[in-house]
């Protein structure tokens, strides 16, 4: 008797050495224990929701295993990210952030976790490019026509964004810092109801997805005053940048997957490597060239280095705007 309990004991540490081994080295056994989770820390039916959906439905495919996307939105996506971060580090668990969760590390006090000691970054995977726009009755055609308007009558402009902390706000900061000059924010709660408000001319300016805003400038309801990209967009080539009027500022609205920080190494560079497979497949190809996202593949090191300069560069705006958030 106390031979075969010492044989099923056995037989249950092996087991359990094995799992841990196939975990650590992110072989045969995982994913097959159970589905994989991405949360998304936003409602449906936005850019970062179409992009973990799309991809997490390749990645279902590419490891034999499910993914279901839950969304889990509220508190500038720190409700979220929150959750994740406080889940098993076993590779089941993975949530898909965009620009407010860089920048929320400045903005938000007291935050529930540690955006760089709590999360791991595993893979950046989209990018959409901003334009600055304003309405047809606006009268501004370029930023030189912003800046005197605004230097004209101070505070008279506004500028429109998808929520506090968001890109689009921290993006206005900039622009004003960078221009020296004064604008009011207007806050909405998504790009969709200030998107409205710019055409109804309800606001002055606003940055905002190239894949949004083009079928309005295309039918002249909106202006483009410009691109916020380095170098003109594939996207957009017929728009001036905001570079090539004086005002080097890069503006856009990105999507990354994180994993809670513990995650074995091996199954980081397993999902690294899917994601960028998944971004390769002509399904995805299709469908970020329709909806006018980057594809942005690269590894987990140059993830993690993203992460940081965009908590750097939205940290240095924060501070510079005296913005902030409870």
């Amino acid at each position: 008797m106390q031979r075969r309990h010492f044989l099923q004991a056995s037989a249950a540490a092996a087991l359990t050495s094995k799992t841990t081994l196939g975990l650590a080295q992110g072989g045969a056994t995982w994913p097959s224990v159970k589905p994989i989770r991405i949360v998304v820390p936003f409602t449906p039916g936005g850019t970062t929701d179409m992009v973990a959906r799309l991809v997490g439905s390749e990645l279902g495919k590419q490891l034999g295993q499910s993914v279901i996307v839950e969304n889990k939105p509220g508190a500038g996506t720190t409700i979220g990210v929150d959750y994740v971060a406080k889940q098993p580090a076993d590779g089941y668990t993975f949530v898909c952030v965009a620009n407010s969760f860089t920048a929320n590390k400045t903005l938000v006090k007291n935050l529930p976790y540690d955006t760089t000691k709590d999360l791991q970054p595993v893979a950046l995977m989209g990018l959409s490019e901003h334009v600055l726009a304003t309405h047809p009755s606006s009268g501004l055609k370029s930023l030189a026509d912003l800046k005197k308007a605004a230097l004209a009558k101070p505070d008279s402009l506004t500028y429109a964004s998808f929520g506090n902390g968001t890109s689009a706000h921290l993006s206005g900061a900039l622009l004003c810092q960078m221009m020296g000059i004064e604008m009011v924010h207007v806050p909405y709660k998504g790009q969709g109801p200030a998107l409205t408000d710019l055409l109804g001319n309800q606001v002055s300016v606003m940055f905002g997805n190239w894949s949004e805003f083009r079928g309005h400038i295309e039918s002249g309801k909106l202006v483009a005053l410009g691109m916020a990209t380095p170098q003109r967009s594939r996207f957009a080539p017929q728009v001036a940048t905001l570079a090539e009027q004086g005002v080097v500022l890069e503006s856009n609205s990105w999507q990354g997957l994180l994993a809670p920080a513990g995650t074995p190494d091996a199954i980081v560079q397993r999902m690294n490597a899917e994601v960028n497979k998944a971004l390769a497949t002509p399904r995805v190809v299709e469908v970020f060239a329709k909806s006018g996202v980057v594809s942005r593949a690269g590894s987990v090191a140059q993830f993690t280095g993203f992460v940081g300069s965009e908590i750097t560069k939205y940290g240095d705006i924060i501070r510079r705007a005296q913005i902030s958030m409870g």
